[in-house]
């Protein structure tokens, strides 16, 4: 027979280096499901991004760490792009730029994480404005070449390097790209900054070859009881120590809940030799 209530412990594992943990109460209670009916739309949307946006974390630190990269981009007058469609084939086009010169220049292959951010024209739906980009991208190309590829011309790469030459080259806006500094916490940091604007819209996407985290549930290693016990003392590292070894918590969170009780959320990152 299921078991009708109990602690499940999810852990998410981000790569090699992070580990974060989800320990939830799993309940079927009547009073819970009411109120979840309840939800506003507007709620459910918030909660929906908030996950989105955790999940974004997730991949950003499972597949990137110090040795990557982050471009930001934007657009000059000359040629600033009327709708979301056309920015989104631009920065598709500098993409596959940066794709075909990483291959031919370090065999590796474009690992990208996206997200464009724009305002809907007020008065018509189909046009944007504000549009810029952020991309998250591993390393491998310099960031100078990966900052004149962000133009209309064909680049030569044999004068790239002359500072006359890049003066003479057309560029779309204004780019900068700059070293990923994971810091206790990965590049969540960097992701909040990302995301910190409240008004206007995102569009997020990923290339296709990124690892995806690697999950793991256990139904049994935790009590109600025992999770009450630990909410006591939340700041207490040694108890997460002993639990996940070879891992250092750097982030531990509790919530807690009428109907359902404690959850606690971690984030430990692997202890290097």
């Amino acid at each position: 027979m299921a078991r009708k209530n109990f602690i499940r412990e999810k852990k998410i594992y981000c790569g090699k280096e992070w580990l974060e943990v989800d320990i939830v109460p799993v309940t079927n209670m009547p009073e819970a499901g009411k109120e979840k009916g309840k939800e506003s739309s507007q709620a459910q949307k918030n909660l929906n991004d908030k996950r989105s946006k955790r999940r974004f974390v997730q991949i950003a630190n499972t597949n990137f760490g110090e040795d990557d990269l982050h471009i930001s981009a934007t657009y000059n007058e000359a040629h600033l792009p009327m709708t979301l469609k056309e920015a989104e084939k631009n920065v598709h086009n500098y993409l596959d730029r940066i794709k075909r010169r990483m291959k031919r220049v370090t065999g590796q292959d474009l690992k990208y994480m996206l997200v464009t951010e724009y305002t809907p024209d007020e008065e018509d739906e189909e046009k944007a404005v504000r549009i810029h980009h952020h991309i998250i991208l591993n390393g491998g190309l310099s960031r100078d070449d990966l900052e004149l590829m962000w133009s209309t011309n064909r680049i030569n790469w044999k004068k790239a390097a002359d500072r006359e030459y890049r003066k003479n080259i057309d560029y779309i806006g204004f780019v900068n790209c700059d070293r990923l500094q994971p810091n206790e916490n990965g590049i969540e940091g960097l992701v909040n900054y990302i995301n910190k604007r409240k008004k206007g819209c995102k569009k997020w996407s990923t290339s296709m070859n990124l690892e995806k985290p690697k999950e793991r549930k256990n139904d049994h290693k935790y009590s109600f009881k025992k999770l009450r016990e630990l909410a006591q003392t939340p700041e207490d590292k040694d108890v997460w120590r002993k639990q996940y070894k070879g891992y250092e918590p750097t982030k531990i969170k509790f919530e807690y809940n009428d109907y359902t009780g404690w959850s606690c959320y971690l984030r430990l990152r692997k202890v290097r030799d």
